[in-house]
């Protein structure tokens, strides 16, 4: 088309009137810088220190010894007779039997007479959640100390996390406070177990029970844990666990619900496959997820489990030798285990007081120079960048606490009582040092 004998552009009034599109780009992180956070920057840990030696490194003396992580999977068992069947059979995706065998044996082991395994904990989180009907406008109480993924698995359904404190007995939600942070929205209570101490679950369901809310642990770090003689994994209305490389049970990554409620976990099955229909094939009622666990995996959950037992004592042994040999020494704190509960001690942290004579920084700087990995506590959800604008203005001082005094040291169910032996040594001559 032509105008007065010219050629249009193609742009109409209307086009010409529109404003120039943003430029394309990617997601943006929400920065927070540590200004902002004021007088609570305080507790938010430093850069990680750098190892004196490292896995490459030829060790110098006997003294000094190897690089002792904090943390490494145990692979003495079935594992690679199980994942070379895998591999040799071809049944390496989600259809092989290693995948029923697993749910069955890790299910029995904690309690729970149904298991549904997943790619990994964070997904085996949220895949309860969606299972649960958790959704927009819903509300669902979480620690604020916890491994984000807690918090993010709620987010991901739309819902909103509602944060409570702990309690310095345990380091798990102070239940105490639990009834104040209920709302007509609030739909579960997620209970985490933290670095292997159960919460004491009975007023967590009775308090659930008056309010008809759903229980769903987040067991990640707890395998093997029990309340009152009880494995957690059969208590409340399900529990989720996470198989990734530093857990006591590995899949290298992966994750599973477990439950008593077989409706559920039929429900589940088929949320984490896509929510195929029984009625066709390609026939979707459901939101579905592509949740899967691998035959390969589970191979290596498989083998682990049939020695779970065995892994679950290794943690408890290295704790027993941890205290004998730390318990004389000023200013930590040593990990708790109630009279009512079976701690399996997945790490084990530390409290660095200051009667301990240095930070808890300090201590895991000096720590490195002698080749030993420490890794921190959890930083609290309320001063995560992404969550801070929602609940930055709101208190949680046992957890800021938390965060600022703790550490684990190694804790791997490979360590020997050499290996320990040279830990302890070392923290107590770092603090002869430091005097």
């Amino acid at each position: 088309m032509t105008t007065k004998g010219k050629p249009t552009q193609g742009i109409t009034k209307h086009d010409s009137a529109q404003p120039p599109r943003p430029k394309r780009a990617l997601i943006q992180p929400i920065n927070l810088s540590l200004e902002e956070l004021g007088e609570r920057a305080r507790i938010i840990p430093g850069h990680e220190p750098h190892l004196a030696i490292t896995p490459k490194t030829v060790p110098q003396s006997e003294t000094t010894g190897r690089m002792m992580p904090v943390c490494e999977p145990r692979l003495d068992g079935k594992e690679e007779e199980y994942l070379l069947r895998a591999v040799r059979t071809n049944w390496i995706s989600s259809a092989g039997r290693f995948v029923a065998d697993f749910e069955n044996l890790f299910a029995e082991k904690v309690g729970a007479k149904h298991g549904v395994a997943c790619a990994n904990g964070t997904v085996a989180l949220h895949l309860a959640l969606a299972t649960l009907g958790v959704g927009a406008g819903d509300e669902v109480i979480v620690p604020t100390f916890t491994m984000i993924a807690s918090a993010n698995a709620v987010t991901y359904t739309g819902a909103k996390p509602v944060l409570i404190d702990s309690e310095p007995g345990t380091y798990n939600m102070d239940v105490s406070q639990l009834e104040s942070k209920i709302t007509r929205r609030t739909r579960v209570v997620v209970p985490v177990h933290t670095y292997g101490h159960p919460v004491d679950m009975d007023p967590v369901l009775n308090i659930a029970e008056k309010y008809n809310l759903f229980v769903l642990s987040d067991a990640a770090e707890s395998h093997g844990a029990e309340h009152r003689g009880r494995p957690i994994g059969g208590i409340g209305d399900a529990a989720s666990y996470s198989f990734y490389a530093n857990k006591i049970i590995t899949c290298g990554e992966g994750g599973m619900i477990t439950t008593n409620n077989e409706e559920m976990a039929t429900l589940a099955r088929s949320l984490r496959d896509h929510a195929f229909s029984d009625e066709r094939h390609f026939w979707h009622k459901h939101l579905g997820f592509n949740y899967r666990m691998t035959n390969m995996q589970a191979a290596v959950g498989l083998a682990q489990t049939e020695r779970f037992e065995f892994l679950v004592e290794c943690r408890r042994r290295n704790a027993a030798m941890y205290n004998k040999l730390l318990s004389s020494v000023p200013g930590l704190t040593l990990p708790p285990e109630k009279p009512w509960a079976k701690s399996v001690f997945w790490m084990y942290g530390i409290l660095v007081q200051p009667e301990f004579g240095m930070s808890r920084d300090e201590l895991r700087s000096r720590l490195a120079r002698h080749g030993i990995e420490t890794r921190t506590f959890f930083i609290p959800i309320h001063l995560q960048p992404i969550y801070y604008g929602e609940h930055g203005r709101q208190s949680f001082p046992v957890a800021e606490m938390l965060c600022e005094r703790g550490m684990y040291l190694p804790s791997a169910s490979t360590l020997t009582p050499e290996d320990i032996e040279r830990v302890a040594q070392a923290i107590k001559q770092i603090q002869h040092e430091g005097k």
